[in-house]
């Protein structure tokens, strides 16, 4: 077993170390430079195709039963994407970064969004549609159809497969189960079974299910963490100016360890600010796009834009939330505070004891979402292996929900850290096929863009 865990230590290091983070931060750069910096320059453009959307009746269109709408497509994916890592992650970057992390997983935010963008119209562009309509994508399609490498597809499918069981199912719901036990005193087998419980009642339900119960729940959290943490800053207004000053001369700062030519301040800020950043807002996984190709838009580019404003919602406004409370409070650096302890101590500093239970709720509200979303990308991998056969899928349905309870009693470390490695090692048949296919997602735009003009 130790040889194991060493061998796993060794590849969980290159796959989550420095070289990895910058190839993942490097695809956002080259989308960033390539399409001439869109995620600012057509603002106005994702705007109003995305958040602009929500408050607009539209038009109703052939029914389509098989498949979801534009906006599930995104709250499902957002509901993997918002988790735990959102509130404890982001403490432990702060912990082990300094406040020059949050800069840090801001410039992750940033390129982010580009390469989400990417992955999210090849996804549509090279997906299949089965006999009863229904829409199936992700990188393993397009790996296939774009790059003509089956091999490197089910590398990832597998990869996927096996990773849904830890990052987005146990650790998720130990999460959920030590939360609740900490704070309400109720006992995580008990949680771990209504837990997996209502998870088998959503999933074997399909991705119309998946997506009817997201579009509620995702928007009620992040508005729920949203409105306390603005709450929370506003009584603390006046500690923010410093706080911002923090984070920027922390990310800059270039003092010396040994004579080092580069200061250690800053590289240990960049490494765990983009790690952070890059494992909450997952561009460049390939797991989003799964989720996204299942919606019922026929165009690449428009659903690609909600990728843009998926990025900006987790990591620019959610983590950045998190972050802020966290310096603003004053907890930071007093104890061995770190994870969510950190947060719920941040919150209790102004609201007292109901921060606890606030941060309860929304871990509860995270984690529970980030299962839905990750069953799917599962579900969806599984079924490209299998060949969509039905039997594997309801077998997969019934496993997955029953290892929520195995999650939520605790006590299987090595097992989530094989999954993150499992997690990072997606990235890579990725990241290929988003670097080689990238004449396609810039074709697509300027066609899109060409075609917004002429209307």
């Amino acid at each position: 077993m130790d040889i194991l865990k060493q061998v796993n230590g060794a590849i969980n290091g290159i796959v989550w170390g420095p070289y990895m983070l910058v190839l993942l931060v490097g695809t956002g750069i080259l989308f960033t430079v390539w399409l001439k910096v869109f995620q600012v320059t057509k603002i106005s453009v994702w705007w109003k195709e995305t958040f602009g959307q929500l408050f607009k009746k539209t038009p109703k269109t052939e029914k389509d039963d098989a498949n979801i709408t534009p906006f599930q497509a995104v709250t499902t994916a957002l509901a993997s994407t918002v988790g735990t890592g959102n509130i404890a992650g982001v403490a432990t970057a702060i912990v082990a970064g300094g406040p020059g992390a949050v800069f840090w997983m801001w410039v992750s935010g940033f390129f982010g969004m580009m390469t989400k963008y990417a992955e999210i119209v090849l996804a549509l562009k090279y997906r299949e549609t089965d006999s009863d309509g229904t829409h199936h994508g992700g990188p393993m399609y397009y790996i296939e159809k774009g790059l003509k490498m089956k091999w490197l597809a089910v590398v990832f499918a597998v990869f996927g497969t096996l990773a849904t069981f830890g990052i987005g199912n146990m650790t998720q719901a130990n999460a959920i189960a030590s939360s609740i036990e900490g704070t309400f005193k109720i006992p995580a087998l008990a949680s771990g079974i209504v837990i997996a419980l209502l998870c088998a009642l959503v999933i074997i339900g399909g991705i119309k299910r998946i997506a009817t119960v997201t579009e509620k729940l995702v928007p009620f959290m992040a508005v729920f963490y949203f409105i306390g943490g603005i709450i929370f800053l506003a009584i603390n207004a006046g500690k923010l100016p410093g706080v911002f000053g923090s984070i920027f001369t922390n990310a800059f700062s270039f003092q010396s360890v040994g004579g080092g030519i580069m200061g250690y301040v800053i590289m240990r800020g960049m490494r765990y600010g983009i790690a952070r950043g890059v494992f909450s807002n997952e561009a460049g996984l390939g797991s989003a796009p799964i989720a996204h190709a299942a919606s019922r838009s026929e165009n690449p580019v428009e659903q690609g834009l909600w990728g843009i404003f998926e990025v900006f919602v987790d990591t620019i406004i959610i983590c950045s939330i998190s972050a802020l409370v966290i310096l603003c409070s004053g907890m930071y650096g007093t104890g061995d505070l770190s994870g969510a302890p950190l947060t719920i101590s941040a919150f209790s500093s102004t609201f007292g004891s109901f921060g606890g239970i606030f941060v309860t709720i929304a871990v509860a509200c995270f984690a529970a979402s980030t299962i839905l979303g990750w069953s799917y990308y599962g579900q969806q991998c599984l079924g490209y292996l299998s060949k969509n056969n039905k039997t594997l899928d309801l077998c997969y349905k019934i496993v997955f929900s029953g290892l929520v309870i195995v999650g939520a009693i605790g006590g299987l470390e090595f097992v989530w850290d094989v999954a993150d490695t499992l997690n990072g090692l997606m990235a890579i048949p990725n990241l290929i096929a988003l670097v080689l296919l990238s004449k396609v997602v810039v074709g697509l735009t300027k066609e899109y863009m060409e075609n917004r003009r002429q209307a």
